[in-house]
This record gives C-alpha cells, structure tokens and sequence, in this order.
C-alpha cells in the first residue's frame, strides 16, 4: 500500500524532489549559443526599437564615462590608482546595458558568429549595426546636452570640466593607426566582458564577472567608441564653456577631430570584437566538430 504523504488519511505517492537550482556558469558551448540565439533576436527589432534601445546603451555608456570623470577628477590620486578606480567607475555603463537591456554597438560585434554559422544574413547584420551606431550616437549626445545644462562641469571648482577638455584633446592628437589597434584592443575585452555576461547565471555574476575586464581597457587608454561618442562631445562642449584652457591639444579639438577618433575606434572594434573574439569562439565551440574518419588537417 502507498504511503499518506499528504496528511489526508489517504494513501499517495511520495513527493517528487525539488529541483535542484544550478548556480554554475554556462559552458563555453552554451554561451555560445546564447550568444547567437541573442545576434538571431536582435535582427528580429523593427528598426524604431532597436534605435531607441540603442539610444538607452549611448546613455548607460554616457553616464559610466561621466563617471569616469568625477572620479578622476581629484588631483591627490596617483596615476595607477586613479585609472584603476576610473575604470571601475566606467563599469556602470556596461552593467546598465547588460542588466537593464539596451543595444550596444561594440558588443553587437558578437553578431559575426551568427554570420559565420548562418543564423543572420550579411544584410541584417549590417543593418543593424547602422542603426545601433547611429542611436548610441544619439543617446551620448542626448546625454551630453543635459549634462552641460546641468552645471555638471563646474564640479569641483571646475575640475571636472577641465578633466573632460584634456580627456577628449588626448584622444584626438594621436595618429589614426594608433587610434585604430587600441580599439581592435578594446573590443576584445569589451567582447570577453559581453560574453561573460552571458554565462553568468545572475545579476551578482553578471556585475562581478565583468568588472576587470573593462576596468582594465579602460586603465590601458583603449578607445572605445561609444565611450567616445560621450567623452569627445562632452569635452567640446566643455571647451565652448570655458574650460580646459591649458589642456594639452585642446586646440585640435574640434567636431572633424571627433569624427577623425570615431571613424578609427569604431573601425578597430568592429575588426577587435569580430575577427578576435565571435569569430574564434564560434569556432572553438559551434562550429560542427570532425567526424573520427575525417582527416586531421590542423
């Protein structure tokens, strides 16, 4: 006869076991293919929601960045410390656009896995790059316009203004090669970062699991352009208002120097996030293994 397991006076069936929850990362191959089945479902946005969820990533990134220059901005810190904190101030862009959901342009880089394994068309893909760029764009500067209104530059005595005018002048004056490989370096951690994101099971995973490696890019002076797409405007604007007078290069910047910065980031993160990163983990982890009668040919 069963067993009364409900307390009713009546025989039944014993309770099936709950659950059990797995807090482990995914696997390589699992995020993998999260990471494709998320490139699928982003060619799938009309048009108008992916420029304003893009709109939200230019902002989220807008506000780490200003971040970024608030905390930077005190001149007791030593340089190695005030990158590494600047840095970590710089992550709340990242963790607002992975926890809040929003389009990003360099992580979308990731969408070349999807062309690789034929999930997307060259096309889609395409199309939805020109869109994300142009609504990261609109987002920073949305963002840039409401901080300058806001009195945000005056901080610290004008501190933070003149931060921001020295920041966007150092950008600009290197050479456009040099601007291009630190963003091929760039958006191969940003890329990493993303793809983390994607194997953490939680928000705490999530935050954690992308805090060094974009910490770090930004300590090593990488360029990230949508980064840029806030720093570079925010420093004109900054300049226009007075400050950063006897900042290095201010002189050079201008709207064409900014345009000469973004066209070299975003062309070394396209190439950094695609080629060194979707790219090598598709065919590390979704590409169809050989068969044992196939000949080794590597």
């Amino acid at each position: 006869m069963g067993t009364d397991t409900m307390g009713t006076g009546r025989p039944g069936r014993a309770a099936s076991p709950a659950p059990r929850l797995n807090i482990n990362a995914l696997t390589p191959v699992e995020t993998e293919k999260a990471v494709e089945d998320a490139g699928v479902a982003k060619t799938r946005l009309t048009g108008r929601r992916a420029f304003v969820s893009a709109m939200f990533a230019g902002a989220f990134i807008g506000f780490g960045a200003l971040f970024f220059l608030i905390v930077t901005a005190d001149p007791a810190m030593t340089w190695g410390p005030k990158r590494f904190v600047g840095g970590l101030a710089f992550c709340m862009g990242l963790v607002l656009v992975l926890c809040c959901g929003a389009e990003l342009f360099t992580g979308n880089s990731l969408m070349v896995s999807d062309l690789a394994a034929h999930k997307v068309t060259l096309r889609q893909m395409l199309r939805n790059w020109i869109i994300v760029w142009f609504g990261n764009l609109a987002g920073a500067l949305l963002l840039v316009s409401l901080v300058a209104l806001a009195g945000t530059m005056g901080l610290a005595d004008g501190a933070v203004g003149d931060l921001a005018v020295a920041t966007a002048a150092a950008k600009v004056t290197p050479g456009w090669g040099t601007l291009f490989v630190r963003g091929i370096l760039c958006n191969v951690l940003v890329c990493l970062a993303v793809r983390i994101g994607f194997a953490a099971r939680s928000v705490a995973d999530k935050v954690l699991g992308i805090l060094l490696p974009i910490a770090g890019f930004v300590a090593m002076g990488f360029e990230h352009c949508v980064a840029n797409m806030f720093f570079l405007p925010m420093g004109l604007a900054a300049k226009l208002m007075g400050f950063g007078a006897g900042a290095a290069g201010a002189g050079a910047l201008d709207v064409g120097a900014i345009a000469y910065n973004l066209s070299a980031a975003t062309l070394g993160n396209v190439l950094g996030g695609s080629l060194f990163v979707a790219l090598d983990y598709w065919y590390l982890n979704a590409k169809p293994a050989r068969k044992p009668s196939d000949p080794v040919l590597d």
